[in-house]
């Protein structure tokens, strides 16, 4: 696996917000379903997974950033950089270099070709030993191989979810079909907006070290007269002129069905109205009898003319509204 910094397209210093932007941007591209003619999207799509999964993970990030383990999660290799200065080099040489000051050679004590040999134990012969309060670790000799990598699990399978903008909004759980054919409801998380992606544990593809996960894209749809605004739902109200002067309790849709809306009289258009707890499921909201806190419904009023205006020309004959409108603009 390459470089998780290189898979999603960002420097070492990004933020947590941009990893997760990259890595949404990069889901949306790749997802199979959007990709149904390049059999390679979905092996850059899990690629892409597991990359976002290691730096999203902070703990993971900073072993990674540490060298400490690689891009897999697997720990690094325990011999990196003993090539450098005072390490071991080609030709079995240690200290300043083959062959000079300070340096030794494999000819000097007969190799180190042996499975046990202890390069501790020589070394304190050497140099006059230690206490065996300051003992190292003990290391494993020299030729052992490292144990095996545990068992790969199976790959992960993708899912794209759409969900319609009023469910998505009050986060109604969701109906899904996996792979293996059994259906199953998902409960979208709190905050849940387009882009947001779900882990399945082990509804993956089987594998020998375990079944893969089931990744699942939202596809949150959008709506033909309300609007999201961060936790709120914003939506403009068309009333007439008359409901505006003498006011009036008209019906107002929210995504949880129609609700009555007290107009007062004078309500001007632009006049924005406030319905409580009708907006979005917050992210980090409190949960309130087993449902999660939610943002307003925002209504703007729009003051709609009658399409024949000639009665209304009648009434207002003579009539000239003197007010000054404008006149905060210097007009």
């Amino acid at each position: 696996m390459r470089d998780p910094y290189s898979t999603l397209g960002v420097s070492r210093t990004a933020s947590e917000a941009d990893i997760k932007s990259a890595y949404r941007k990069l889901a949306k591209e790749l997802h199979p379903d959007r990709n149904k003619d390049n059999p390679k999207a979905a092996e850059k799509f899990s690629e892409a997974t597991r990359a976002y999964d290691l730096l999203s993970d902070k703990a993971k990030r900073a072993q990674f950033d540490r060298g400490e383990i690689d891009a897999e999660g697997n720990p690094a290799n325990p011999f990196a950089g003993m090539g450098g200065r005072g390490g071991f080099r080609p030709g079995g040489t240690y200290g300043a270099g083959p062959g000079g000051p300070g340096g030794f050679r494999e000819s000097d004590f007969g190799g180190f070709g042996g499975d046990e040999v202890d390069l501790g134990d020589l070394f304190e012969g050497l140099f006059g030993g230690r206490s065996r309060q300051q003992q190292p670790p003990p290391r494993r000799p020299f030729g052992k191989q490292p144990p095996p990598p545990p068992p790969k699990r199976g790959a992960d399978i993708q899912y794209r979810l759409a969900v319609p903008f009023v469910e998505a909004a009050a986060g109604r759980d969701q109906r899904i079909t996996l792979a293996d054919g059994k259906a199953i409801n998902l409960k979208l998380p709190a905050g849940v907006e387009d882009g947001t992606m779900m882990r399945l544990k082990d509804k993956g593809h089987p594998g020998p070290g375990g079944h893969g996960d089931g990744i699942v894209l939202v596809d949150v749809g959008t709506h033909p007269f309300f609007r999201r605004e961060g936790d709120n739902i914003r939506m403009d109200l068309p009333i007439t002129l008359d409901e505006a002067v003498r006011g009036a309790k008209v019906k107002c849709p929210t995504v949880d069905g129609p609700v009555m809306l007290t107009i007062k009289p004078g309500s001007g258009g632009g006049t924005v109205l406030r319905l409580a707890g009708k907006g979005w499921t917050k992210k980090a909201g409190k949960v309130v009898d087993g449902k999660p806190e939610r943002g307003d419904q925002l209504v703007t009023l729009e003051i709609q003319l009658p399409e024949d205006l000639a009665a209304l020309e009648q009434r207002l004959d003579g009539w000239v509204d003197t007010a000054r409108p404008r006149e905060k603009f210097g007009l």
